[in-house]
């Protein structure tokens, strides 16, 4: 065993616990680099979060203190998934190690050198409605800012900028256009103001330990001496921000090992840089690189199809990912004629599948591009008598009657907070906007908060009546729960903030459903705050909103709810199941129409389509539909290029094609292996033969051949269906909706077609 940095021998508990042998060589090599820069990109499904875990075991059981190993994630989930695997190989000396994600590893630095930036530390964490409202206040108040600019853009050009490592003072240099300069007149508003909140929004958390070690070298050489390991998991996600104050931290010792895969970067759109991988190996030219490319989760036919989708990109790092479960089941491509087919298809093959295979519905995933493909889903499932959660819909702390209690939580830990504040301002009877723009205009032009003018009584005194009592009522709440704080235990100090708020004798007064569902979730929420508060060592209400304000949509998720999930592809990320439904596999959609003229962006659509696919490990089902509504519209579709990606070996070998219908038996085209769907009985009828194919003599000026619903073949836009036909004779037209062209109005008498006859 190693005995690294003075720590005496012991007996190895990971030789107990683990045998290295049963590692494949590539995963065993990566664990066993100990010192030194090393990257180790994971095709899907290859072991990664086993190898990162081993490694991390590895390096304790070799000598090294766990209190200098710090570990980076990007959900809480994998965090702490992690731990509790790296705890029953280590002991539970593994406690010491600092393990989470970045955003919750470095507000806890920030909690400890936060003054030296000019915070306290009880500062807020604003999520992105508290950033979207600071911002609307600066417009308002700023009637030069009032245009047809959403708040909301705003923030997100915001959070690029930051993720980027854009400050205001080096954005406002660049900015030459007018909605530049306004917007960057805002963004230096927007970091006063958060200042002055004693705020910080999530990107500022990636952004401030930058400014901190840039400013305080010596703070800097105490984490680098702190962390004398690091590990980071998902690298490929990671932004310009999260790069920079990476190199920092490891930049005297240079132990840092990175874990991720290029195929799987996928958030281009929040600031992650595929370019951070390549840096890596510029800055890091001495590191070593493993490449993990044996797949232990999905079937031979569902891999060879994986594998066939990410080789059609240019910026990759070469792999060739194998596994040793040959064979499997095919893959179904379905065509249907609307997106409504589409639903009923998926909902009617999940009880088929879920019968067959003896399998739980939350054994089931239904995959989409973008989340309002969801409504349709939902009705065909509704209908069906099935249950189903959605990820990324309203989460959990996101919902009213639970922001309303936590702003006045988070009020009691940073009476600063503004947007806090006022929210908890307007629930109180008898304060309108009036007395608070009143009040919130005398704290901008005093540059001090807002609760201090109000806690002032000469400013206080100009307001008048039931306001200035209510105003009162509050600070007097606020004042009394500061000054227990630490007296109380925290699950009973929450039951009596809510008492206090008297919402629940407000929600039972109101007597509906609606009141009674939201009674509800605060009793979930007071459980979240005793699970939190038996989790923890020394539980703090500073901790628990910190944990709150940390959580993302898959944190989110109820693994043990039996229910089929419907979520977003980027969702479904990191995730697995038995069988997966990648829907509206069509141009525009899937992939989106933002990404159709860069190459780029198109790459990171197909890299997503690659992320899609390997999440199924049993069966996989890839949908598209003829007609779908969007915006309002009902407007025809034309099949995504990555279905006509697809090789022809792959589509032979491995993918059956079916088209599907809910009222009624469809033809096919000369596809391999067609099946055919019958709505009315539900029953896939293989076809043995394809149709037999005609030549269709235009001298004939009759048409009576070209009718609604044939299937024709024409030489320029191949395979298509006839929608409509107008005219007669030679003068007769149809419009064709072609798989590759979308719906064309054809002249017959000019066209070259080929009629399919069953």
């Amino acid at each position: 065993m190693v005995i690294l940095y003075g720590f005496t021998e012991q007996k190895s508990i990971l030789q107990m616990a683990l045998d290295l042998k049963q590692l494949n060589p590539e995963q065993r090599e990566a664990i066993q680099q100990i010192e030194g820069p090393s990257m180790v990109i994971a095709g899907a499904g290859s072991g990664k979060t086993r190898v990162l875990t081993y490694k991390i075991a590895y390096l304790v059981d070799s000598g090294i203190n766990p209190y200098e190993i710090l570990a980076l994630t990007f959900t809480n989930k994998a965090a702490g998934e992690i731990k509790e695997r790296v705890i029953n190989l280590t002991g539970s000396q593994a406690d010491k190690i600092w393990m989470g994600t970045f955003h919750s590893i470095f507000a806890r630095i920030l909690r400890i050198e936060a003054e030296k930036i000019g915070y306290t530390r009880e500062f807020s964490i604003y999520d992105n409605d508290d950033s979207v409202t600071v911002i609307k206040r600066i417009m308002n108040h700023d009637e030069t800012s009032r245009d047809n600019s959403a708040p909301s853009s705003i923030y997100n050009t915001i959070s690029n900028l930051k993720n980027k490592f854009v400050l205001p003072g080096e954005f406002a240099s660049m900015a030459k256009f007018p909605v530049e300069k306004k917007i960057s007149k805002i963004y230096t508003e927007y970091q006063k103001e958060l200042l002055k909140s004693n705020a910080m929004d999530f990107d500022d958390l990636l952004l401030n330990p930058i400014l901190l070690f840039n400013r305080y070298p010596d703070i800097l050489k105490k984490y680098q001496n702190r962390f004398k390991f690091i590990l980071v998991d998902e690298y490929q996600d990671t932004n310009i921000a999260q790069y920079i104050v990476l190199k920092d931290l490891s930049g005297k010792l240079r132990n840092i090992t990175v874990v991720g895969d290029d195929a799987q970067s996928i958030y281009k759109w929040r600031g992650a840089e595929i370019q951070n991988i390549f840096s890596f190996q510029e800055d890091f030219p001495e590191h070593k690189m493993y490449r993990l490319e044996q797949n232990y989760r999905s079937s031979g036919k569902i891999l060879a199809l994986a594998d066939d989708i990410i080789k059609k990109n240019k910026i990759q790092i070469k792999k060739n990912l194998w596994t040793l479960n040959t064979g499997g089941e095919s893959i179904s491509l379905v065509e249907t004629l609307s997106d409504k087919d589409e639903a009923q298809l998926v909902a009617r093959q999940i009880k088929d599948e879920v019968r067959t295979r003896k399998l739980k519905l939350s054994e089931v995933a239904v995959l989409y591009r973008t989340n309002a493909q969801s409504r349709t889903l939902e009705e065909a499932l509704r209908n069906s008598g099935m249950r189903y959660i959605i990820v990324g819909g309203i989460r959990f702390y996101q919902r009213k009657e639970i922001k309303d209690i936590l702003c006045h939580l988070k009020v009691i830990v940073n009476p600063s907070d503004e947007s806090s504040l006022l929210r908890a301002l307007y629930l109180r009877e008898g304060i309108g906007k009036v007395s608070v723009d009143k009040l919130v205009k005398i704290a901008n032009d005093n540059k001090t908060s807002l609760y201090n003018i109000i806690s002032d009584e000469f400013y206080l005194e100009r307001i008048r009546g039931s306001a200035k009592n209510s105003i009162i009522k509050l600070l007097e709440f606020i004042s009394k729960y500061r000054s227990i704080k630490k007296a109380i235990d925290l699950v009973e100090y929450v039951k009596g903030v809510i008492d206090e708020m008297k919402i629940l004798v407000n929600l039972r007064f109101e007597n509906t459903p609606e009141a009674y569902e939201r009674i509800s979730n605060i009793e979930e929420f007071i459980s979240a705050v005793a699970q939190y508060s038996d989790s923890e060592e020394s539980p703090t209400l500073e901790g628990f909103l910190e944990k709150v304000a940390l959580v993302s949509d898959t944190d989110d998720m109820d693994d043990k709810k039996n229910a089929v999930t419907l979520m977003t592809v980027h969702s479904a990320k990191g995730l697995e199941y038995p069988v997966i439904f990648i829907t509206g596999l069509e141009e525009n959609l899937f992939p989106v129409t933002s990404a159709l003229n860069e190459e780029e962006d198109m790459e990171e659509e197909r890299r997503l389509f690659y992320v899609a696919v390997t999440r199924a490990k049993v069966k996989l089902y890839i949908t598209f539909s003829n007609r779908r509504y969007r915006y309002g519209q009902l407007t025809y579709q034309i099949k995504s290029r990555f279905v006509k990606e697809i090789s022809g070996d792959i589509l032979k070998e491995n993918v059956i094609f079916e088209k599907f219908s809910i009222n009624k038996a469809v033809n096919t085209g000369s596809y391999p292996n067609v099946k055919l769907f019958s709505g009315r009985t539900g029953n896939k009828t293989s076809k043995k033969n394809p149709p037999r194919i005609v030549y269709y003599d235009n001298s004939d000026d009759k048409f009576t051949d070209i009718k609604k619903g044939v299937e024709v073949f024409h030489n320029n836009f191949g395979r298509g269906r006839v929608l409509s036909t107008v005219g007669r004779g030679t003068d007769k037209k149809a419009e064709i909706y072609f798989d590759d062209f979308g719906v064309k109005m054809i002249i017959l008498k000019y066209a070259k077609m080929r009629v399919s006859n069953s």
